[in-house]
């Protein structure tokens, strides 16, 4: 039998033997059981607890109305149950003083599952944003997942901070590259090779990693290297470079690529092919870490803390590809948007921003003095800011 069906029997058999134990097990959900059964169990006993403790019998036994009630409750959110299965956990707990670390294992499963579900969405919902050209369901789902994660690791008791893998780490399955993600990529190059100016558009958030075609990344590294020293592009010159990085010599790319790449049609946006570009290794980061994750998560010799630490490093670069595509997109960080919206939220910074944005605020001084006032005499009398500024009276011409 599986350990982990044996720690929820042996939990439930703890809880009906003494449901003073209830008290332990604060932390624990009728969720984080695997069984339908047993979390309608869970819960049943958590109501009838709230309701009224059950009293003990004279010689100290629990009542059995403690069990038959319990069932009853049960019985209401999940079908199936019999007289004789909770008498079928009492037998399964060895000792009930040992519930919370019955609990613990609960709670351990419960993790592992949680972690493996959001895993598998995650990589479904990457499949269909490369389908659409989408980003935005799975960087929602990712801040799902981050966020669970932050949740799993307070109830474990630990800091939601990333691990990294002792060893090389899992290697993710490569996803398939499609045929309209590598023409994106060599009109991206030709527009880069025959329109010089438009490196600038993509140099600062466009890399080399972010081509699903690892040839084409490193014309692209090329590229880059002869715009970040300052030197012309063309086609002689990006061949010029490939050369000297032994990309032909070693195979990494053949001739007849180079000359395809380098001669292709130059017309197009390279900002909008690279938003493209961008956009595909965003959602293959995504699908990558989710298939890491689900592979840490299946197995269960993996210790809670360490398999939510290694989860969250897993979905490290893909912070880095969002925040380059954002900036791509010229949309405001995480950050300032959570600033916005407290911002928005809060009465006396929607006051302070106004006051900010006013033309009278930017352009007088606060200590200033006030702007003089025409009376009635035709006499111009400025406020007296200082006690000797209120003496001074000139007359209008």
């Amino acid at each position: 039998m599986d350990a982990l069906l044996k720690g929820e029997q042996a939990l439930l058999g703890a809880v009906l033997l003494d449901p003073a134990q209830l008290d332990t097990l604060a932390w624990l959900t009728p969720a984080d059981f695997y069984r339908p059964a047993h979390r309608a169990l869970f819960a049943a006993m958590r109501t009838l607890s709230n309701d009224q403790r059950p009293v003990r019998e004279a010689d100290g036994t629990v009542p059995l109305s403690w069990v038959t009630d319990t069932v009853a409750e049960a019985s209401r959110q999940v079908r199936g149950l019999n007289a004789s299965y909770p008498f079928t956990l009492i037998a399964a707990c060895p000792r009930p003083q040992n519930a919370p670390v019955y609990g613990r294992m609960v709670l351990e499963g419960s993790i592992h599952r949680t972690v493996l579900e959001h895993a598998v969405r995650l990589e479904h919902v990457a499949r269909i944003d490369a389908e659409q050209h989408q980003v935005e369901g799975v960087l929602h789902h990712a801040d799902a997942f981050t966020g669970v994660l932050g949740d799993l690791a307070r109830r474990w008791g630990t800091e939601p901070r990333p691990i990294p893998p002792p060893g090389p780490g899992a290697s993710a399955v490569p996803s398939p590259v499609r045929l309209e993600e590598t023409e994106d990529e060599r009109f991206l190059l030709a527009v880069l090779v025959n329109q010089p100016e438009a490196m600038a558009e993509v140099y600062d958030w466009l890399r080399p990693g972010d081509f699903v075609d690892a040839g084409h990344g490193q014309v692209y590294r090329c590229l880059g290297s002869l715009h970040h020293r300052g030197e012309p592009i063309d086609e002689v010159t990006a061949l010029w470079e490939v050369q000297r990085r032994g990309l032909l010599a070693d195979g990494t790319l053949s001739r007849e690529q180079i000359d395809t790449l380098l001669g292709g049609p130059g017309a197009g946006s390279a900002e909008w092919l690279g938003d493209q570009v961008i956009r595909s290794s965003l959602v293959r980061t995504a699908a990558g870490a989710a298939t890491t994750i689900k592979a840490l998560a299946e197995g269960s010799s993996m210790a809670p803390g360490r398999l939510i630490g290694q989860a969250l490093h897993a979905l490290g670069p893909l912070d880095e590809v969002r925040a380059r595509w954002r900036t791509a997109n010229q949309l405001p960080s995480p950050a300032a948007e959570k600033a916005a919206t407290e911002a928005r939220s809060n009465p006396a910074a929607r006051v302070r921003a106004a006051l900010a944005r006013s033309p009278q605020q930017q352009s007088v001084p606060r200590d200033a003095p006030p702007v003089p006032a025409l009376s009635r005499s035709g006499v111009t009398a400025t406020a007296p800011a200082h006690a000797s500024s209120s003496r001074h009276l000139r007359s209008t011409p």
